[in-house]
């Protein structure tokens, strides 16, 4: 996705360290005529993609008939699956804040059918803790439940921090766990030698049971991701993500010859 001041946060050189999430782009702007072109009319094939829109809107339509719009605080979660086309048009707002994360396919689900849903700011639960804003896009925290991924069983949290307050989170300890850092800074290390960790970068944790973050001085906003890697191969044509070079030069010859939309009934 390329909607102007854009940081293309993980890409081709990660997908294996960071597997099952591909590519994570992250978008911040305060001047629309940064991003006012948007992303016309473009196919994917093989992945999920999820855009999380903190701040802004986007107005986006698809090969499936889905058209609609995206404000603050709400998200969309596309399954390519065996083909689709769709675009995404940021309006002008004040403030663009947000990313797209794109998750594989397991290898035998990667032609399932293409499917679209909406995520409004209803089935996204907010829980207030003492020094914490927690919002539940995808997955579980605690008692609260965001929603369900078709293909992916994805946890993906947005996390606000007061000033020097702390969180833990027990995890899998199967599965990768990563970070975006949107705003602010602190650390993610109880060792109180470890680095603080500036705002736009992403941090890769090693396999374990729990999280720990602690807040900077000015407090600490990040997205959390969760979710078990696949170990399957991975060959990246663009908006094209397969297994093997040669299925993914078979995409392309597809859609070339009008033949990339599938009819999966």
């Amino acid at each position: 996705m390329n909607v102007g001041l854009i940081v293309r946060v993980l890409g081709n050189e990660t997908a294996y360290r960071f597997d099952p999430f591909l590519m994570l782009d992250a978008f911040d702007s305060h001047n629309p005529d940064n991003y006012i072109k948007g992303f016309p009319m473009h196919p994917h094939r093989g992945i999920e993609t999820l855009t999380y829109l903190i701040k802004g809107r986007i107005d986006h339509e698809d090969s499936l008939g889905n058209k609609g719009t995206i404000s603050n605080g709400e998200s969309q979660w596309m399954t390519g699956g065996s083909g689709i086309l769709h675009q995404e048009m940021p309006q002008p707002t004040e403030h663009l804040l947000g990313l797209q994360l794109w998750i594989n396919l397991p290898k035998n689900e990667k032609m399932t059918e293409p499917k679209y849903f909406d995520i409004t700011k209803e089935m996204i639960p907010e829980v207030h803790e003492e020094q914490l804003t927690i919002r539940v896009i995808a997955g579980k925290y605690k008692e609260y439940e965001g929603v369900t991924g078709h293909h992916i069983a994805t946890r993906m949290l947005d996390i606000e921090m007061k000033p020097d307050s702390e969180f833990l989170l027990k995890t899998d300890p199967k599965a990768t766990v990563f970070v975006y850092t949107v705003e602010g800074e602190g650390y993610f290390d109880d060792d109180k030698k470890a680095a603080i960790i500036p705002n736009k970068v992403a941090v890769l944790f090693d396999k374990n049971e729990e999280f720990y973050a602690k807040a900077g001085n000015d407090g600490m906003r990040f997205i959390f991701f969760e979710a078990r890697p696949l170990g399957d191969p991975i060959a990246w044509g663009g908006p094209i993500v397969m297994n093997t070079r040669e299925e993914v030069l078979e995409a392309f010859d597809e859609l070339s010859h009008d033949t990339f939309i599938k009819n999966n009934d």
